[in-house]
């Protein structure tokens, strides 16, 4: 199959998901321009994480208006595939493209460690290849992770199985010790209601192999192949 991962100017992860993919996954990846008008046959895209002009405006604020973002937006009306990982989900939340919004950390600070995740739901392209109520080891970094979405909006993604995934302790509980950044609920990750596009503030491509410290990551992608091969 093939990845489009977009380049931003600030963005600092495209390297390692790229490696993860074709490294560790053989996959063909395509880089992609900021600036450039989206063109070409796309299995997935995904928007990687960094600071992406800079965050100076507001993480995500300024990436949602690139050229390319036009392209992105239509492809994924058309059911395409689109992935956001820490900054690009930043940035799929400031296109309207998810409901909600990332705020700064509640502790104020940059957090940079693994966390235990919780696999919340497995009906979609991006989750297909884990167990509901798995736990995933992946690692966080970011200093504006805190996801908060109204109460009506909290309420329709909990009708509409939309949380993926959500920070946990070790046994799997929710609870305040484990959430890195005061997100809502504890909410990890979200999708659209029709399960074509999925943000996360975890780093899957940086768990992609037991040098890493974890192989969780994998889920992620692995998921996204057998949906797409399922889909031939």
């Amino acid at each position: 199959m093939r990845w489009g991962v977009v380049v931003f100017p600030g963005s600092c992860d495209e390297s390692d998901v790229q490696y993860c993919l074709e490294h560790v996954l053989e996959q063909q990846v395509e880089p992609l321009w900021h600036n450039d008008q989206l063109s070409g046959e796309f299995d997935c895209i995904v928007l990687p994480g960094g600071f992406s002009y800079g965050d100076y405006l507001r993480a995500g604020a300024m990436a949602r208006f690139s050229p390319i973002m036009h392209g992105i937006m239509d492809f994924a009306e058309r059911g395409g595939l689109v992935l956001g990982i820490c900054n690009g989900f930043q940035i799929l939340c400031q296109a309207g493209l998810l409901p909600g919004a990332l705020t700064r950390n509640t502790c104020l600070q940059f957090v940079c460690r693994h966390v235990s995740l919780r696999l919340e739901e497995t009906d979609t392209p991006f989750t297909c290849a884990g167990k509901k109520g798995q736990l995933l080891k992946l690692p966080v970094k970011h200093g504006e992770g805190c996801y908060y979405a109204d109460p009506a909006t909290l309420e329709r993604l909990q009708s509409n199985r939309q949380v993926l995934l959500r920070y946990v302790d070790s046994k799997g509980k929710v609870s305040p010790s484990a959430n890195p950044n005061g997100s809502v609920e504890n909410i990890a990750g979200i999708c659209n209601e029709e399960r074509n596009i999925f943000g996360l503030m975890p780093h899957p491509e940086d768990a992609g192999e037991k040098l890493l410290g974890s192989e969780d990551g994998l889920k992620i992608f692995s998921s996204v192949i057998a949906a797409c091969n399922k889909r031939r």
